[in-house]
């Protein structure tokens, strides 16, 4: 289980690692997005240059809040809550956080009580 924090307005954010195709790991505080719902992280060009992760598709257009934009799409390799993953990562321009997909909802729980504090996100055991 991870355990994340409250942004100013509400905000959920959690840590996970990325992981660089040479091994080198790199913790990173994530946003997660409910709304996006196509993947399960977005990151900004200038972030996927250091982990040197292998491009699957050129050009991929999604709808975003800011209307639509196109994305590259890569393989990436992450941990989150101590368990290795390797999944689709979108990749575009001028993105202020990375963004954690609703798609990890499928694979893992998501725990909220604000007035408690309590926010945590857990592997579900199938």
């Amino acid at each position: 289980m991870i355990s994340g924090r409250f942004g100013e307005n509400g905000e959920l954010f959690f840590e996970i690692e990325l992981i660089a195709s040479d091994g080198e790991c790199f913790p990173v505080e994530v946003l997660l997005d409910t709304g996006f719902t196509t993947g399960f992280l977005a990151i900004n060009f200038q972030d996927v240059d250091a982990l040197e992760w292998h491009l699957i598709r050129s050009k991929i257009e999604m709808t975003t809040a800011r209307g639509n934009e196109f994305f590259d799409l890569y393989e990436g390799k992450v941990v989150v809550d101590s368990q290795e993953w390797i999944v689709p990562i979108f990749v575009g321009d001028e993105l202020p956080e990375i963004l954690m997909g609703s798609q990890w909802l499928d694979r893992m729980e998501l725990v909220v009580n604000k007035l408690r504090g309590i926010l945590t996100l857990e592997i579900l055991q199938g």
